[in-house]
Parts: C-alpha cells; sequence; structure tokens
C-alpha cells in the first residue's frame, strides 16, 4: 500500500510499504480521510521526541472497514468509521474507573517515542482494535469525521473546565483547537465568549463561529478590556490552547477571583507560572489530556449542525502530496488551519 513517511527527521516520503497485520480483535481500515494535526508538523524535525522515524503518522482519520478480526462482533465491512487516537488497553485502573485517556498502556495512532511505536493513518489502510472504533452518522462526510479527533480535545477541555450556565469565558489561541472551543462553549451554555489571537483573520473566523469578541494582545491590554467588560471582575473561565509562557501569564490575569483556568495548549514543555497571582485570587488550574470517549458527542454535534468544522478545513488535497502540505504548514504560508489528506 502507499503511505506518507517520516523516513528521517524533516524527510517524509510517499512509498511503497507492507499492509499492515491484523490480530483477531483488530479491524483494518481503507482511510478516506486524514488530518495533519499541529504535533505531527512540529514533531517531524525530532524536537517532541515522539515522531521517531521511520513512521507513519496520522491519528485525524476516518474511513470504511476493509476487513475484521476472527474476534470482533458488532462491526462488518462496508461501515463508516472513525477512531480514537489514543489505543487504551482497556484494563488497568484508570481504564476500569472510565478515564481511558489516563491508561497507563495508553498509545497514540501515529507515534513513536521512547515507550511505544504506532504506526498511523497517513496510508491507504490502518489497522486499529475494534474497541476505539464509532460509527459516522449518514449525515457526516469522511472529511468531517476526520475533525472528531481535535473536536473531541475541544470538548473535553470544555468539560473539564465546569461550565455554568451564562459563565463567561475567553479562549486564548485561535487555533484549530481554540476555535472548535469556542463553538463547544457556546453550546455548554456561555453567555459571553471572548477570543485572542495574533492573526486577524482567525480573530474573524471566531466572530463567524461563536465568538462575542475577538481580541489581538499585540493591539490592545486584553486583561483590561475583559476587566471593563466585566465590571472589573474578569472572566469566570479561560481556555488557554497555545501552551507557552506568556499566554498561559494572560490566562490568569483575565480570569476573575475564583475563576478556573484550563491548560489544553502545551507547546512547551515547561511555562513560568505566575504562582502568587493563582494562590491570591483562589484560582482553579486544570489540565487537559487528549479526549475521554466524547466522539460520540462530537458526531452527534456534527450532524445536528451545532457546530461546524467546515470553515476550519484549509485544504483537502491527495495524500501523495503530502509531503508539500506539511511544509506549507510549517512556514505558516497563507495561515492554513486544517489540511486533511486523502490516500
Amino acid at each position: 500500500m502507499k503511505a506518507l513517511v517520516l523516513q528521517a527527521y524533516n524527510e517524509l516520503v510517499y512509498t511503497d510499504v507492507p499492509e499492515p497485520d491484523m490480530g483477531p480483535t483488530d479491524v483494518l481500515v481503507q482511510v478516506k480521510a486524514c488530518g495533519i494535526c499541529g504535533s505531527d508538523v512540529h514533531g517531524i524535525d525530532g524536537s517532541s521526541g515522539r515522531r521517531i522515524p521511520p513512521l507513519i503518522m496520522g491519528h485525524e482519520a476516518a474511513g470504511v472497514i476493509a476487513d475484521v478480526g476472527a474476534e470482533v462482533t458488532g462491526w462488518r465491512k462496508g461501515d463508516r468509521v472513525t477512531f480514537d487516537s489514543t489505543v487504551y488497553c482497556g484494563e488497568c485502573r484508570f481504564c476500569r474507573q472510565g478515564q481511558i485517556n489516563l491508561c497507563d498502556n495508553r498509545c497514540v495512532l501515529g507515534v513513536a517515542c521512547g515507550e511505544f511505536r504506532h504506526n498511523g493513518a497517513l496510508a491507504e489502510y490502518v489497522v486499529v482494535p475494534a474497541r476505539i472504533l464509532y460509527r459516522i452518522p449518514e449525515a457526516v462526510s469522511f472529511e468531517q469525521a476526520a475533525m472528531v479527533e481535535p473536536t473531541s480535545v475541544a470538548v473535553h477541555a470544555v468539560g473539564r473546565a465546569r461550565i455554568r450556565l451564562n459563565d463567561s469565558a475567553v479562549v486564548i489561541g485561535a487555533g484549530v483547537i481554540g476555535l472548535l472551543a469556542v463553538q463547544v462553549l457556546r453550546a455548554a451554555g456561555c453567555g459571553r465568549i471572548v477570543a485572542v489571537d495574533l492573526a486577524p483573520e482567525r480573530l474573524e473566523l471566531a466572530r463567524r463561529l461563536g465568538a462575542d469578541d475577538a481580541l489581538h494582545p499585540g493591539e490592545c491590554d486584553v486583561a483590561k478590556i475583559l476587566r471593563k467588560q466585566t465590571d472589573g471582575i474578569g472572566m469566570d473561565r479561560a481556555i488557554e490552547a497555545v501552551g507557552i509562557g506568556e499566554t498561559v501569564g494572560l490566562a490568569v490575569r483575565c480570569v476573575r477571583k475564583g475563576g478556573a483556568v484550563m491548560l489544553v495548549g502545551n507547546l512547551s514543555p515547561k511555562v513560568d507560572l505566575p504562582l502568587q497571582a493563582v494562590v491570591t485570587k483562589e484560582l482553579s488550574l486544570y489540565g487537559s489530556a487528549a479526549s475521554n470517549g466524547e466522539y460520540a458527542t462530537c458526531l452527534d454535534l456534527m450532524q445536528r449542525g451545532a457546530l461546524r468544522v467546515d470553515p476550519l478545513v484549509s485544504a483537502v488535497a491527495p495524500l501523495s502530496e503530502g509531503a508539500e502540505w506539511f511544509e506549507r504548514l510549517r512556514s505558516g504560508e497563507g495561515d492554513l488551519i486544517k489540511v486533511i489528506l486523502v490516500p
């Protein structure tokens, strides 16, 4: 089969590879669409330590079941499916408690690090355990279903933030996760939502997708404006979707006393934390890792039109052109948001 292979750091090659082996509890999926994740783009130079070549990346995908293992029930050839990016064991303490994203034995599709290696879906076929499958509703296209993985990250983060009816929220970072979070916050009942980003085009898109306001931190004092808009109090919740010290600090400054900051972005492994502000304002800090079974909710939101992913898709291109699109994303060409590759 054909696949886009990271043969060496910064070297992507579209080439022939053996079809993956399938176990008795696995399914073979013919990939119809696979998104390029920002973690793939940032990881191909080796800096993250989670894309060790040779590797087939890709964990945002959808397709059609081409074959099923001997012990698989409930699924058959021809079923339209998407699948979790996390391959969880289902047996450890965390899995038994329903926290599959914290599985002791978890591995991630399209990731290779010191602990595990699992080829992903930037290929004609991928093998996944049947237990991580989700059926795609008729009203949802393969390209839309490939957006379920990042959508589930936003849904999980908003769920962790414990949004209450009519809460105010600021989303810092209008990338894929941030733009999805804007929509999820609206669906969760937020009364006021403000997006913050450095790109004017993304701020405008955030407004189109449901943000009440959109602020450029290079053009204004974001925290000061938000305090003014809330009678000096500050926002109830902040979703930090970048993951660098400056934006984490901004999130802390934007929220009210007793408010909460949800940390989703992790571009930097370590950041400076304004500890005194966190303590004196008695803030709650929440980390959010991947998703925890929210795929069904995401697919339902999509099919009902309560959440729109099409405006986030900048391009749909052949898998054979994958290396070129990775380079465009790395260089920031044209402010691309999400690129989906089709085998």
